[in-house]
This record gives structure tokens, sequence and C-alpha cells, in this order.
């Protein structure tokens, strides 16, 4: 790009950073009423674009401009503000260059691709490669085909039949130096994360491959790092900080263990699904080494959340000695009896389980006999040539309700080989970041250096600005839930109350004694129509109406949005066309998932709803 629009373009994000919304740095969730998710990222740059043209950066204009993506994990507006100005002056495609905020994770994407393709890949690099990045591990555990070779410069690489990664240490990560022989670059800084580069169009298509690691496996640079790399890029000066995360830490690990009573310190991942692929690499790797020639076996129930669903597939996509069993669990399937079942199938297999599932589920909010459950993950059952299975290994997601105690020595799942981990950006930080925690029980807590190895290579460890998010949120968490539980438990009460045909899955009172007082329920309403198609289509319509009263009756509180555990308002959304997305059509959930705050104006949710009831 030429010095004058180089500068035009400098001065322009120089006003941006300046006016721009609050929500672009403090909000981890957006609004799906302005989002077209086969758009993501592009929709919002085409509007960017045009204010950029027009050299209009007023607050109101910024903030008027359509969600880029629905979950700051996945990206974000600086997230693409940043993409979109580094390609502009490189004179790339906008999609061509993503940042992630791990140094490890964008090399890892192309180097998976590859994998499933059968294409070659070179890894070059000038100075030292990131010290988490472990290449026999890579190699071996991950099954990634490669070699590695130390250049001088970017100038050095040699031709290479393959595909060519070149990685570049760098305190400005927006400067890249095209090279027609290198296929990708990856700037890494040691605190922000990395850019990473598709060069040529011949590597288009790794675009979504590389897009979609972000979304599965990592998260997007952070909010606040993003604005730090763009003042870097507008020659502003990065303000110098004090690392507080040592003590920031300590405050998030007691809080967490004063919570879970785990008897092992937690391990704090930049999200909830890079905590879980963390946990799932960490395990095969545990097979690997002590279950050598065993296949594995990852269990997970077919319409949980589909980040959950898709990345187990993922993982099982990369190895022959992987594959993925259902667990039915809802819609009137037993956990403890599939879990029963699939044990039995395993064992007669001969081969190594773990299981993956949600208590409660979601989104039927549903809670199996947790005593039953025990007995069944506890049950001793033999191969066919009469030895003994080898043990499960329990993986619980407990993110709707992380106040649960279940590790602790006198708690139910005390004896079976259990790891608990929770999302962050649910009631730990009230939504104010992404980062997640895993803790494990005394039978499982050898297998967490293998899980800390994984967070690590892949450089998915919490963030210092998420720390200090953590250690401010997390100490109030168990009053936010006990809170926003009084307040949905008083809604749903109205709802059956005034629209009694309607279903509404919820914890019951006696499962709440127990401490299962989640925020969130769901609810299926009742539908007209002569057939079964008719119904279906008047209910999906419904939904759509119910939560469109919502947010435009109370706007400044009801929010078309897909998280939940948030400190105030009301969030509303479809499972089936947002947190299931990539889950089978079939298991899929089209009813409406309410998520209740503990501040919230519920006698004005309560009229609008009984205008909805009205309606119908």
């Amino acid at each position: 790009m030429p010095g004058v629009e180089a500068a035009a373009l400098q001065a322009y994000l120089k006003r941006v950073i300046a006016n721009m919304p609050a929500d672009w740095l403090n909000l981890t969730t957006h609004r799906l009423d302005i989002y077209d998710e086969p758009l993501a990222k592009t929709q919002f740059l085409e509007r960017f674009e045009a204010l950029f043209e027009a050299q209009n950066a007023e607050t109101s204009a910024l903030a008027a401009l359509p969600t880029a993506f629905d979950y700051i994990r996945l990206g974000h507006p600086l997230s693409c503000v940043l993409e979109w100005a580094v390609a502009r002056l490189h004179g790339l495609e906008a999609d061509h260059v993503i940042s992630f905020s791990s140094r490890t994770a964008p090399l890892m994407s192309v180097l998976r691709t590859n994998l499933l393709e059968g294409r070659d890949t070179l890894l070059t690099h000038t100075g030292e490669l990131p010290s988490c990045l472990d290449v026999q591990a890579l190699r071996n555990v991950y099954g990634f085909r490669f070699d590695v070779a130390r250049v001088d410069s970017h100038e050095a690489v040699p031709a290479h039949e393959g595909s060519v990664i070149f990685v570049a240490a760098s305190d400005d990560i927006t400067r890249f130096e095209l090279n027609p022989r290198i296929d990708f670059y990856v700037n890494e800084h040691s605190r922000w994360g990395s850019l990473i580069v598709v060069n040529g169009d011949e590597n288009a298509g790794y675009v979504p491959h590389i897009q979609h690691t972000r979304r599965r496996e990592t998260i997007a640079m952070t909010p606040a790092n993003c604005r730090l790399a763009l003042l870097g890029l507008v020659g502003e000066a990065v303000p110098p900080t004090e690392s507080q995360a040592a003590a920031h830490a300590k405050v998030v690990l007691d809080a967490i263990h004063h919570v879970t009573d785990s008897p092992a310190p937690a391990l704090l991942g930049s999200s909830g699904l890079s905590v879980q692929y963390a946990i799932v690499m960490g395990l095969v790797d545990h097979a690997l080494e002590n279950h050598p020639g065993k296949p594995i076996r990852i269990v997970v129930p077919p319409n949980c959340y589909g980040g959950t669903n898709d990345q187990a597939r993922r993982v099982a996509a990369t190895r022959d000695d992987i594959a993925i069993v259902d667990l039915p669990v809802d819609r009137g399937q037993d956990m403890v009896q599939s879990t029963e079942v699939v044990l039995e199938q395993i064992a007669a297999e001969d081969a190594v389980p773990y299981i993956i599932a949600e208590i409660p589920t979601n989104p039927r909010v549903e809670v199996p006999d947790l005593e039953a459950l025990r007995e069944a993950l506890s049950r001793q059952r033999h191969t066919p040539d009469g030895a003994k299975a080898i043990e499960p290994v329990f993986i619980l997601d407990q993110t709707f309700c992380p106040n649960v105690r279940f590790l602790g020595a006198n708690d139910v799942l005390s004896a079976v080989r259990t790891v608990a981990y929770v999302s962050g950006s649910k009631f730990p930080s009230g939504g104010r970041c992404t980062a997640g925690y895993c803790v494990a029980n005394a039978k499982a807590a050898d297998l967490l250096p293998k899980i800390k190895r994984h967070l690590m290579l892949c450089n998915n460890e919490a963030t210092e600005g998420q720390l200090e998010v953590l250690a401010e949120r997390l100490p109030s968490m168990l009053d936010r839930i006990q809170a926003a539980y009084v307040n949905t438990r008083a809604f749903v009460d109205f709802i059956r109350d005034t629209l009694p045909e309607a279903k509404l899955n919820f914890v019951s009172d006696a499962l709440a004694e127990q401490g299962f007082r989640p925020s969130v329920f769901s609810l299926d309403l009742p539908a007209k129509g002569e057939t079964d198609e008719e119904r279906e289509a008047n209910k999906r319509a419904a939904n759509l109406e119910l939560i469109h009263m919502m947010i435009t009756e109370i706007p400044n509180e009801s929010k078309f949005c897909v998280s939940y555990g948030q400190l105030e308002g009301c969030y509303w959304t479809v499972p089936a066309t947002s947190t299931q997305g990539t889950t089978k059509e079939g298991d899929k959930d089209y009813i409406v998932r309410v998520s209740v705050s503990p501040k919230l104006d519920l006698e004005r949710h309560k009229a609008v709803f009984r205008d909805f009831v009205a309606r119908l």
C-alpha cells in the first residue's frame, strides 16, 4: 500500500480506537438478531469499510455495525478490524489474516489440514520456536507429519513441494515480508498471541480450516490484546503494564478450590473449549502411554453443545484408533442406562472409554440419578477374554451448575475417575471473559499433568487479562448463582401458570435442594396445526416471535444471545440455530432457551410474556 494510503488508514484507525463502543472490549457475546452466520466477519467488514471510505468513525456509527461473530471466542469487532487493517496494508484479502490468542494453534491448524489431505509440511523458523511447542507430541499424539528447519530469515526459506510455514517471534506482529516460497506466515507475540497470513490464492482453501480451528480448539486474540496490537500498528505507544498474573491466579485458584473442594489445583484455560481440547488430547496421550495398542472411544451425547460434539469428532478424524460413540441423555433417554450400554460395548472392544457429559444437560436441563450414574461408572466390566475392562474417565461439563460439588472426598463422584470443567464466560466471569477451568478428583489427579501438557502445547492458558477478570468476578459466583436461580424459578412458575400447555424444562424443587440451581430453562411452546409439519413450523415461528417481542419491548435488558450466567438482563436463543450448530439435524432442539440473571426487571418480562400469550 502506498505510503499516503497507509497514513490515511492509520489516521482512521486512531479515531476508531478512540471512539469504539465499550462493548467491543467488554462483552463476550453479541446480538443474534443482527447476525448472519454465513456472513460472519464479512458483513461486519463490508459495513466497516464503507465507514472507512466515508471517514466516519463516530461511536454511534461503529455501534450500529452488524455482529461480526456471535461469540468473541470465535472473533469480534476488534479482531476483525485488526485483521482487515493488516490485510489492507499488505494487499491481501481480509479473510487471509486470522488472529489467535495462541502462539501455536495457527500452525497446528495447517498441520492438521495437511495430515487429513496427505500433504507434506515444512515448518521453518527464525530464532527459537515457542518454548511450549512440543514437536514430539505433535508427531506422536496428534499424528502430524512435518519437517522442521531453522533459517536465518524469511528470504532463506528453501523451496518445498508441500506447504511451507514460517514462524517468527516479533514485538510488531502486524508487519509481514511476503515471500512466494512461504505459504503461511505466523507472527507470534509472547503475550498477545499470533497472526497468521495465508499467502497466495492457491492456499485460499485453508482459510475455513484455520478459522474452524480457532472456533473449536482455541480462541481469537482477545479484544484487549487486539487493541494493543492496533495501537502498535498506528504508531501509538503501547502502555507498559506490570504483570499481576501470579496474584490474580492465586485468587482464582483459591476461589475454585473453595467452590469445588477438588484436591489438586485447577488448570486455567483461555476458554471452555480450550480446556476441553486439552482434556481430550491429554487423555489420548495418557492412553497411548498406558494402554498402547488399545482403541480409544470418546463417548458424547449427540445433542449436546455443538462445540463439544464437533471438537470430539475433529479429534477422532485425525487418528485411526479413535472413534466416537453416541450417548443419548435426554428426550426420554436416560443417561444412566445409556452409560451402562456404551460401557458394555466398549468393554467388548477392549477399548479405552472417555465419557463427556453435561450435568445438567443442555438445553433440556435434566439431571440423572447421580447415585445410579456413580454405580454405572464404577461397575467392573470384563473384556471377551475375561480380563478386567479399562476403567472409564468421566469428563463432566458442569457449566450450567458450577456450584455443585462432585469431586470432594465425600461427594457423589469421588470414587469415579472424574475431570470436571466449566466455561468461564458464563457464571465465573459473568460474561466478561471467555476463560475456563478444569479440576479433578483424587482418583483422576494423576491425569492433570497430561492435560496441562496439552493446554501449554496449544498455548491455551488463560491470558493475564482473563485472570484479572476472573479474580474480580469468581469470588462472588455462588451468590450470583443463587440470586439468578431465584429470578429464574419465579419466571418459570409464572410461565407455567400463564401458559400451562407449554412444556418447561427446568430442575425440580428436589434437585434445587441438592444444589442444582441453574438460571437457564427451556420452553417448548404449544404448537397449532393439522399435521406434524405444520405444528413444527408454527412452533418455530412462535419461538422467534417471542424472542422478537422480548428484545424489542425490553431492549435494555433482553438480548437475542447464546450465552448465560451474565451479570444482568435476560438472554434468549434457539439452541438448534446457535449452540447446537454442528449437531446432526435430527438431534437439534428447536425450542427457546432462556437465561435469567440476578439483575433484571422480572415484572416487565412477565408482562411482555403475558402479551405474547394473548397473541397465540
